[in-house]
């Protein structure tokens, strides 16, 4: 079938021109332009938001050609006014690497790229860059008779590249504090703006200054505006599905089911639709194979070590408790020592309940392709030399934990714990080990438990399969074999003597000085 899958097209011309498949997002485009005017749009990478923005750009350029048979052009089929070009300012930030130069060197390519086109070199003269800016939109209305368009594609790159360079990112944050401040100044020149991120930093003035920026990243209404549901993707791509389904063997309906269990999962607002990635759905269905493509365009690496730093739980990804306000949830401060809001505005989670008395939300990984990914990502941290043909092989202990081989079992996790790097007095090595363990067990497709209450005790760690249930007790600097007692003593097999697997409880006992697993106790309850 030679149908074109949209992968990576930002460009609304091109993919229209090219004859792209495209999911028909218009009628959102008429809604935006007809009922506001200032916007701000938070959405993970790889979500449309540079496709949205381009999108925008043809409109309002009046390019009609590019929108032919698609919703909007019937809902402006009757407007007296439609498809007038307007004067059109697209800054573009997606790129990396943003030195303390590089940003003003980028705002003033774009300024001289504007001012050839309005024929106002002489504006060049100006030392200061936001009044250059404004004297631009000055001149457009005054050649044109209208307006301005400004539209704003990932303004936090450079806050994001630099969170970890404090001084750099505060240069940056200075940067478009006096440049995008300036917008409101000039509102009698604006006709639209459109701004658009992964997060939304409340302490950055292009907020403060620009209140009236109508922020629409948790609203019903625009829930679906990036994105594909579930019925786009049916509706546009049924027959590479299909193919899909053919390819892997199995028929249409499971492919349908297996892709929303890997990709489909974002909610941007509890009662709107739920979305899948764009980008990870249109590969999987070119590759014909189910694959972590979200992952593969960049690991989140200054995330990992911000939860490590912090020493953050990571089973609260596990045991739901991962609770938030909505102020919270929208607004992010690179000072916080919560990593949850930075870690759903990044698209690591999504809403996965809301009440509406507390106002509050429950957040969650939103598929298999996001919770395996960045639970993958966080075990190099942890763990040096991570991987397989390493003496860690995680794959070898999926088969040793299915079969019940406690000796291998047991020399994994020696070479596991071995390559624990140090760790700090407030960041106990017990939670490394509990850390290490869950993320391995999880990877490995387990039904894992941490730190369970029971009747008379907690269970650090329960790994149930199907023929064995493994009960982990961890223990520091103390005698593995009464421990081993208290879990007799505390009946924590209890609930599963009557279960027809195999139950083994281990006790691992590890010495905080040479930080290494010192001691291996396990006992098979009688089964009942």
């Amino acid at each position: 079938m030679n149908r074109k899958l949209p992968i990576g097209i930002q460009d609304f011309a091109t993919l229209r021109k090219d004859h792209y498949l495209y999911v028909d997002k218009t009628g959102y485009i008429y809604q935006l332009v007809h009922e506001g005017k200032p916007y701000f749009l938070s959405r993970p990478r790889r979500f449309g938001k540079s496709l949205l923005l381009s999108t925008l750009r043809a409109y309002w350029e009046g390019r009609s050609d590019l929108f032919q048979g698609l919703e909007i052009e019937k809902l402006e089929a009757d407007s007296e006014n439609a498809w007038q070009p307007y004067p059109v300012f697209l800054f573009d930030f997606n790129r990396s690497g943003y030195t303390k130069e590089r940003l003003e060197d980028l705002l003033t390519t774009f300024l001289m790229e504007w001012e050839a086109v309005w024929h106002f070199e002489e504006n060049a003269s100006c030392s200061v860059l936001s009044i250059r800016f404004q004297n631009l939109l000055k001149k457009a209305f005054d050649q044109t008779g209208k307006r301005s368009v400004v539209l704003v594609d990932e303004y936090d790159k450079p806050f994001l590249d630099a969170l970890e360079m404090p001084d750099q990112a505060e240069h940056n944050k200075e940067v478009f504090r006096s440049f995008f401040g300036s917008l409101k100044s000039s509102d009698e020149f604006l006709e639209f703006v459109f701004i658009t991120g992964v997060t939304k930093f409340s302490k950055i003035s292009i907020f403060s200054d620009l209140n009236q920026l109508n922020d629409i990243s948790l609203s019903e209404e625009y829930a679906g505006l990036c994105g594909i549901t579930e019925e786009e993707l049916c509706r546009t791509f049924w027959p590479e599905i299909s193919e899909m389904a053919e390819t892997q063997e199995i028929d249409a309906g499971q492919c349908l089911r297996l892709l929303r269990q890997y990709y489909d999962g974002y909610c941007f607002h509890p009662s709107g639709p739920g979305v899948y990635n764009p980008f990870s759905v249109l590969k999987a269905l070119y590759e014909r194979e189910f694959g972590s493509y979200w992952f593969e365009t960049g690991t989140p690496g200054f995330l990992v070590r911000k939860l490590k730093d912090l020493h953050f739980d990571v089973q609260r990804f596990e045991n739901s408790t991962l609770y938030i306000g909505k102020k919270a949830l929208s607004d992010y401060q690179a000072d916080n020592p919560d990593p949850v809001p930075l870690l759903y505005q990044t698209g690591y989670l999504t809403i996965s309940d809301y009440n509406k008395r507390l106002d509050r939300y429950t957040l969650d990984f939103p598929n298999e392709e996001v919770k395996y990914g960045f639970l993958e990502s966080l075990m190099p941290v942890y763990v040096r030399d991570y991987g397989s043909a390493t003496g860690k092989d995680i794959y070898s202990l999926d088969s040793y934990v299915e079969s019940g081989k406690t000796d291998e079992v047991k020399n994994v996790f020696i070479s596991l714990f071995a390559s624990i790097p140090y760790t700090t007095h407030d960041a106990p090595f017990e939670h490394y080990f509990q850390t290490v363990i869950f993320i391995v067990f999880t990877l490995l497709g387990k039904y894992v438990q941490c730190e369970i209450h029971t009747f008379q005790g907690r269970i650090d760690c329960v790994v149930e399969t199907d023929r064995y249930v493994w009960i982990f007790e961890f223990k520091r600097d103390e005698s593995a074999r009464e421990a081993l007692r208290q879990i007799k003593d505390c009946g924590y097999a209890v609930p599963y003597v009557a279960d027809k697997r195999t139950v083994i409880c281990v006790v691992a006992g590890f010495d905080s000085k040479s930080r290494m697993l010192t001691d291996w106790q396990i006992e098979m309850p009688e089964r009942k």
